[in-house]
């Protein structure tokens, strides 16, 4: 007698998350003239949510090292006051 089972979804539903696309080229490998600078808090504020949320590499298209980088660029941005913590003031 066969174990074999596969799994099957109800038509008509999704099996989860739907992230998978082509890979794109990291912009900071593609071009060298890009430079990751706590000081360039105008560049830095694209790959910042509206919550001051730091974007994923999937939303960023950064390769896993320029990831870390922009992420501790962007820190040291808000440890300096340059980039909020958060995105809208609360009072």
């Amino acid at each position: 007698m066969s174990n074999q089972y596969q799994a099957r979804q109800p038509e008509g539903q999704s099996s989860g998350r739907r992230f998978f696309t082509a890979p794109q080229e990291c912009p900071f490998c593609a071009d060298k003239t890009l430079k990751l600078d706590y000081k360039q808090y105008d560049m830095l504020r694209r790959y910042v949510t509206d919550a001051g949320k730091i974007r994923p590499r999937r939303q960023t298209g950064a390769c896993a090292k320029h990831q870390r980088a922009l992420a501790r660029e962007v820190k040291r941005a808000r440890h300096l006051a340059l980039l909020p913590y958060s995105g809208e003031v609360l009072r």
